[in-house]
């Protein structure tokens, strides 16, 4: 069990990183926003900041089975397993429309390429009718 409080906020992140990396569970101990202390194991697939500047990892919480954030500022302690790997959840994407174009020859590519132009941008900018 490595004591947050006894090294520095890299060498954490280093660590949960890490275990991200290799898809190692992680037991921390965690103080929620009520002052309340848990003992949780989860499974880590995202870290990131917040827009107040906060590091927060996504994990799978393995007592309730369901995603969570959890602020690494708020970590007491952690222990990284050893063995067990897990499969990270895939998220949600939206969909993407692609319009095919067939070009035969490398000059009509560089011409279609260099045409584009994002109308919308254009028209907003240099509207005729205004």
């Amino acid at each position: 069990m490595k004591l947050t409080a006894r090294q520095t906020s890299t060498d954490t992140l280093t660590d949960l990183a890490r275990a991200m990396d290799r898809k190692q569970p992680v037991t921390i101990t965690y103080t929620k926003a009520d002052g309340t202390e848990t003992v949780r194991t989860i499974e880590i697939y995202d870290i990131r900041t917040t827009k107040a500047g906060d590091l927060i990892l996504k994990a799978m919480d393995r007592q309730s089975g369901e995603s969570r954030t959890f602020r690494i500022d708020r970590l007491i302690s952690y222990t990284v397993h050893r063995s067990s790997t897990y499969t990270v959840p895939v998220e949600e994407r939206p969909s993407v429309t692609v319009e095919l174009v067939e070009v035969h020859t490398p000059d009509e590519l560089l011409c279609r390429e260099l045409a584009r132009e994002d109308r919308d941008y254009w028209n907003d900018r240099y509207d005729p009718a205004a």
